[in-house]
């Protein structure tokens, strides 16, 4: 008689229940502290969308960090995960466009007509066939991760160092990623902001709310500049101008989806930064920009558009800050 496989050891200690069809993602915390430690693990910080798997059977779903419902703009996604051989699973991962070795969020909103590699990058497993694995140590959810999926394709498992923190994000910062995320060896997977996690970042780079938009100058079409901001207290925050970062089809297509939401008033706490060729716009649409550093008055210096968020709700942006 042929022995039933051994269950791995991950799944021991696991509790057996009904896979939810949510799951509210661990975030991690942004640090300037850099080190290196042996009880943590150290993965590269991916420059994309953030998105979580669900299986049942050949259903799949893939939900972003707010619930928005990404399945149908990622069909080779969803066909590389409907063929796994686990029944069922929630995966925690990050969709992105690949160049090189590098991950671009702005390259991601082009990958379809520059036929830019699509990658779902996974980096954790929160359900699978059947048990809740979110009590599991980090570093046994990620070996059982990497046995329990096929990789390959668009799929890719998220690889780790150990110990030598401080030399892979100077490293990281040398090939042109993102930045580094640290994460404690022995934590669990638990919903919202963590300590447990945390972000060694290698440029500046957040999203901010788009609150108007001035006319444009000279031989530029459409609108000049973007006028962002974040919330604090409940309140928008004024962040700045930004004026560069766009073609001619970003200039047109952004103008398109900011015309509708036009409103007389500045949606800015305070007195507003400008008003002469100035049109505001009620605060629904979430942009990523990139930037050199913040001012002392709490402006963006140098910044850049890098394309629109649908992954992340207007009230949620804040002034990201270590």
């Amino acid at each position: 008689m042929t022995a039933a496989p051994k269950k791995p050891a991950a799944l021991a200690d696991a509790r057996k229940t009904k896979q939810p069809a949510w799951v509210q993602p661990m975030l991690a915390t942004l640090t300037r502290n850099y080190f290196s430690d042996p009880e943590w693990l150290f993965e590269p910080k991916l420059d994309g969308i953030r998105c979580l798997a669900f299986k049942q059977a050949t259903d799949v779903k893939l939900l972003s960090r707010n619930k928005l419902d990404l399945t149908g703009g990622y069909p080779e996604v969803v066909r590389a995960l409907e063929r796994q051989r686990s029944g069922s699973f929630i995966v925690d991962g990050e969709i992105a466009a690949v160049k090189g070795d590098v991950t671009s969020f702005s390259l991601l909103q082009q990958a379809r007509r520059q036929k830019v590699p699509i990658v779902y990058f996974i980096f954790d497993v929160i359900h699978i066939d059947g048990h809740d694995v979110t009590k599991v140590a980090l570093k046994e959810r990620k070996d059982l991760l990497e046995r329990s999926l096929r990789w390959g394709g668009p799929l890719s498992f998220v690889s780790h160092i150990e110990e030598d923190g401080k030399e892979f994000y100077e490293a990281a910062c040398a090939r042109g990623w993102e930045g580094v995320i640290a994460k404690l060896a022995s934590s669990r997977y638990t919903p919202g902001r963590s300590r447990d996690w945390l972000k060694f970042k290698c440029s500046n780079e957040q999203e901010f709310v788009i609150a108007g938009y001035t006319d444009p100058q000279g031989q530029r079409t459409a609108f000049g500049a973007l006028l962002v901001g974040y919330y604090e207290d409940g309140e928008l925050r004024y962040a700045g101008k930004v004026g560069t970062g766009y073609n001619a089809a970003t200039l047109r297509d952004l103008l398109a989806k900011m015309e509708p939401l036009r409103q007389p008033e500045s949606p800015f706490a305070g007195k507003p930064p400008m008003r002469k060729g100035v049109h505001w716009v009620r605060p629904r649409l979430v942009a990523q920009i990139g930037f050199s550093e913040w001012t002392s008055d709490g402006r963006l210096r140098h910044p850049r558009y890098l394309g629109l968020r649908k992954d992340k709700k207007p009230r949620e942006v804040v002034r990201e800050r270590p």
